[in-house]
């Protein structure tokens, strides 16, 4: 492909609750275009209030892409959003020079800048032995296993998704590696310059955002919205915090509170997670969200 001069995809990552979406808004109005989502769970229409999906206002102010703009009956994975968000790309970019990328969801955004890690073949008889075994014993059990025979994997894998745990599981049961050791050793090369940007918070004020967002979550509904997702519970989109657990609540296995507490504690973990893997990532500049001014700065700067 032919380079196409002075475009530029601009990544903005960062852990869960860290206001991603607010400052992509202000990005996006600066440099008068679009936001395409990097999260893996936003993309699914039946889900709203337990991703934290943008608000109707937001979405009015700026055009956003990968917003509930697939089923949780679709077949959604890293490769996918790749093929979308390559091809939105060069469709935004034949009337603007910029667009944002924002979200949290690490491999999809590893997929789109990097291009898809090579894993070889897994014999069907041993993904099927696990997902037998995964039917029988549960998530507790898939997690032990990963933590046992995959543990630099398990270290950055969001530990409530079982596919990608037992994902994770089957390559390290056919080959004795980790699945980390596929990665491309070599990048895809794209036609346009990439340029990440990080936003991060003190743990203190993380957790605390993350606990205001939990209780504001459940004020605006969301027993009420994991209820109507019941017939579809053990769909692979809705094996995810926010609703693992009132999926617990509603099975009369723990309390309210219990779950309030249970999502909180999860949310945190995975946010760890998130910046584990994002800080691996040396091309990131990292801030502090309310620095937007900063931000705004550094993003002329590079935007040449």
């Amino acid at each position: 492909m032919a380079l196409a001069k002075n475009k530029i995809v601009l990544i903005l990552v960062g852990a869960t609750a860290t206001g991603k979406t607010a400052v992509a808004i202000e990005l996006a109005k600066l440099l008068r275009t679009e936001i395409i989502s990097a999260d893996s769970r936003q993309c699914f229409k039946e889900l709203n209030i337990g991703v934290a999906r943008p608000s109707e206002d937001e979405l009015k102010i700026v055009k956003h892409h990968f917003i509930a703009s697939h089923s949780i009956h679709d077949t959604i994975n890293a490769g996918t959003f790749e093929n979308f968000a390559l091809h939105k790309v060069a469709e935004l970019f034949q009337q603007h020079d910029a667009v944002i990328m924002a979200g949290g969801t690490g491999l999809y955004i590893k997929a789109f800048a990097d291009g898809m890690d090579q894993i070889p073949k897994v014999p069907d008889e041993i993904r099927q032995q696990i997902i037998s075994s995964y039917e029988k014993q549960g998530l507790l059990w898939l997690q032990s296993e990963v933590e046992q025979k995959d543990p630099a994997y398990f270290k950055v894998a969001d530990t409530q998704n079982p596919q990608r745990l037992m994902r994770a599981l089957e390559v390290s049961e056919a080959t004795g590696k980790s699945i980390l050791n596929f990665q491309k050793g070599k990048k895809e090369e794209r036609n346009f310059k990439i340029v990440k940007i990080g936003l991060e918070l003190a743990k203190e004020e993380l957790h605390k955002r993350i606990g205001s967002r939990v209780d504001k979550m459940i004020e605006s509904g969301l027993v009420e919205e994991v209820k109507e997702l019941l017939p579809f519970r053990n769909w692979n989109a809705l094996q995810t915090v926010g609703y693992s657990e009132i999926f617990e609540y509603l099975d009369a296995k723990i309390s309210l509170e219990e779950a309030i507490e249970l999502i909180k504690k999860n949310t945190r973990q995975y946010a760890k997670r998130q910046l584990t893997w994002f800080k691996k990532d040396k091309e990131i500049k990292w801030f502090v969200p309310s620095d937007l001014e900063e931000i705004k700065n550094y993003l002329q700067s590079v935007v040449v």
